[in-house]
């Protein structure tokens, strides 16, 4: 096995009991596109999903031992912005013990987090290399080396330079390419869903959100997502996920300076979600940042999905100032059963600040009565803590998702995570951090928000706990 791609489990420390029962657990996509994307060019790859077997450190060093990898590639991302640096937890636990243990294999990380900080992650003894980016074609490069003397020629890597009688100097080679659209359905050609771990049947291992299943646990597995495009066209202050298009080693650059999308042909689409139908999923998620966003790209895809008549159960994401009335017919009538909003914040002059501006003035109110009429459940995303929130600004926020009274809403106090241009901000302004990768989590008990210009992270966490408690007790809610 040339490479042995690992998801790593850290949601019990993300999520605490939560990740029992009611947390998502989803296929790893990147670890799945650059497995596959390997596996077409004639390596030999596994996949070792920790999160979905629950697996402990010790069985997951027993099994890596068993397959024998040239290289271990912890693939440190998540579906959630802040979860490449929550999945540092697990990460560095299982990197350290496979260190502990004498395994000889070469430990490398990529995902989100490392591209954002590759020589901060480079610094763990755990850590031989990091690759950038989303690590296609350095991965490739890395594969076809000695992984010893070679690695100082690979380009989107970094790597500890070793000197006799001194510590390791972690270095950074110039950066490799990210695949250009040109190239997306040759040089990322697919989902490796055949080397996921299963119980009885393909993809049972994963769940939905309880929502997306109509709160219905008997209709959360099996369960898949996948993007057909990749990356945003904004830079949202407090986003990091542009980062893993990131071309330029500069330690200033951040996630809005690598911003842009690109897109998976209709055709590439209809293949990896023909095979998924095949294996029986229902309920299926478009992990698209802005799937809403380019009918040129939307409208064939979900034409083809209602000709196939695959009866997915799906759930996509927009942006309010995005969503198209003229389209949510097609949606609906595709499966789209709920459309993912990021609403932010109640008020308008907090809302125009995260998004730099790039947020249109439209009617939430409006928008979201529209989309109930066409029978499409909101899933609304609101944050609190900005730099301009105080008590009221965030009481302005609340209100509002009380009066929207969405089927389900997801309250994030804010963070400053790692690539986000926040995370420069508060650097330069020397904000207090999170000291652990647990701070970064939004529901663990170690949670540590940014503090605003006039509430500290503790008045910040405590009103979003209330505003949680007070949103799902609300009889009008109940109700719904």
């Amino acid at each position: 096995m040339n490479v042995l791609l690992v998801n790593p489990n850290s949601s019990t420390k993300a999520y605490q009991g939560l990740a029992d029962i009611y947390a998502a657990i989803e296929p790893p996509t990147w670890a799945l596109l650059l497995a596959e994307s390997c596996r077409s060019k004639g390596f030999g790859v596994g996949i070792l999903d920790c999160d979905a077997e629950r697996l402990s450190l010790e069985q997951a060093v027993e099994r890596i031992e068993n397959h024998s990898p040239r290289l271990v590639l912890m693939v440190v991302y998540g579906q959630n912005p802040n979860s490449g640096t929550t999945s540092m937890i697990g990460a560095l636990a299982l990197a350290t013990s496979i260190k502990e243990t004498g395994l000889a294999t070469k430990i490398a990380f990529v995902g989100s987090h490392i591209s954002a900080l590759p020589l901060d992650v480079l610094t763990y003894p755990c850590v031989d290399i990091v690759l950038l980016n989303e690590g296609i074609y350095a991965l490739h490069d890395l594969l076809r080396s000695n992984l010893n003397t070679d690695l100082a020629r690979i380009k989107g890597i970094g790597y500890k330079e070793y000197c006799s009688g001194s510590d390791p100097v972690p270095k950074l080679n110039p950066p490799a390419p990210i695949v250009p659209q040109s190239n997306m359905d040759d040089d990322m050609p697919g989902y490796a869903w055949d080397l996921l771990p299963y119980h009885t049947k393909p993809l049972d291992l994963y769940r939905s959100h309880f929502w997306h299943a109509g709160f219905d646990h008997a209709k959360r597995s099996p369960f898949a997502s996948i993007y057909t495009s990749l990356g945003c066209n904004f830079g949202c202050d407090f986003c990091m996920i542009n980062i893993i298009n990131r071309i330029d080693n500069r330690h200033e650059i951040n996630a809005a300076h690598s911003r842009g999308m690109r897109y998976w042909s209709p055709r590439w689409v209809m293949r990896e979600m023909k095979k998924l139908a095949e294996l029986g999923v229902e309920t299926l998620r478009i992990s698209d940042e802005m799937f809403f966003l380019n009918r040129k790209y939307y409208q064939p895809i979900l034409d083809m999905v209602i000709e196939q008549e695959f009866g997915f159960n799906m759930w996509t994401y927009s942006r309010v100032d995005t969503v198209r009335p003229d389209a949510l017919e097609i949606f609906k009538k595709a499966g789209v059963n709920w459309l993912a909003l990021g609403i932010e914040a109640g008020n308008q002059t907090v809302r125009q600040e995260a998004h730099k501006g790039s947020f249109k003035e439209i009617n939430i109110r409006d928008i979201c009565s529209t989309i109930s009429g066409f029978d499409i459940n909101i899933i609304a995303n609101y944050i609190f803590g900005f730099p301009d929130d105080n008590m009221g600004t965030m009481q302005q926020t609340l209100d509002l998702a009380i009066e929207l009274n969405t089927e389900m809403a997801n309250m994030y106090p804010c963070q400053a995570l790692p690539g986000s241009p926040m995370y420069h901000t508060a650097k330069q302004h020397g904000w207090p951090l999170p000291d652990s990768f647990e701070g970064y989590a939004f529901l663990s008990y170690e949670s540590q928000p940014l503090p605003t210009k006039h509430l500290t992270s503790a008045q910040v966490l405590r009103f979003r706990d209330e505003a949680w408690r007070t949103y799902f007790t609300n009889p009008t809610y109940l109700n719904l």
